[in-house]
């Protein structure tokens, strides 16, 4: 059974602009996919709201995990706030993996974001939870929690978000992706 780390922000100050936080709201898209990993035979370990990021990342560490998926909300710098869209996804530059998985949500958000041009995914070596994991890792910067349209959509597409999230890990895994049964 493949066993994955989610890691919803921490970030309990980065405010939504049409209100909340991004801790909030993470948490709740990662609340929304332990059903339909449970279903698709998917082990979860996850962090918690309290911990660091140096404590998820320890804890991701010395979790036996196939894969880490971070999940934020992404803002533009203060000089141009609210004025970008669209989610990225991250993966450490030299993941090959990582880089697939990047892939595959980039791929199966194009079927829930209202304009898949703005839908980017982008090597990088300088976020820590994808430096520092020991399993392959990808970050996903849902959409952009300043901009009015991308914060909307973000709140109100929690479940199809989880459930795309889900659907890449069961795809990145190989595994036959089940909608659960409520």
């Amino acid at each position: 059974m493949p066993r994955v780390y989610l890691s919803p922000s921490l970030q309990e100050f980065n405010p939504f602009i049409n209100g909340g936080s991004e801790e909030e709201v993470m948490n709740l898209i990662a609340d929304a996919m332990e059903p339909y990993l449970n279903a698709s035979g998917i082990e979860i370990v996850r962090n918690s709201p309290e911990m660091t990021l140096g404590e998820a990342i320890a804890q991701s560490n010395n979790s036996n995990i196939d894969f880490h998926l971070a999940i934020h909300s992404n803002a533009a710098p203060e000089s141009i706030a609210g004025t970008r869209q669209g989610p990225v996804v991250y993966y450490f530059s030299s993941s090959q993996p990582g880089r697939e998985m990047a892939d595959l949500i980039a791929e199966n958000f194009a079927d829930i974001y209202p304009d898949p041009s703005l839908i980017q995914t982008m090597p990088t070596v300088t976020l820590r939870e994808l430096r520092r994991t020991n399993a392959p890792s990808a970050l996903v910067e849902v959409a952009y929690h300043d901009n009015p349209e991308d914060a909307g959509w973000i709140k109100n597409n929690i479940q199809p978000i989880a459930r795309e999230l889900s659907r890449s890990l069961a795809e990145y895994f190989g595994i036959p992706f089940t909608e659960p049964l409520y």
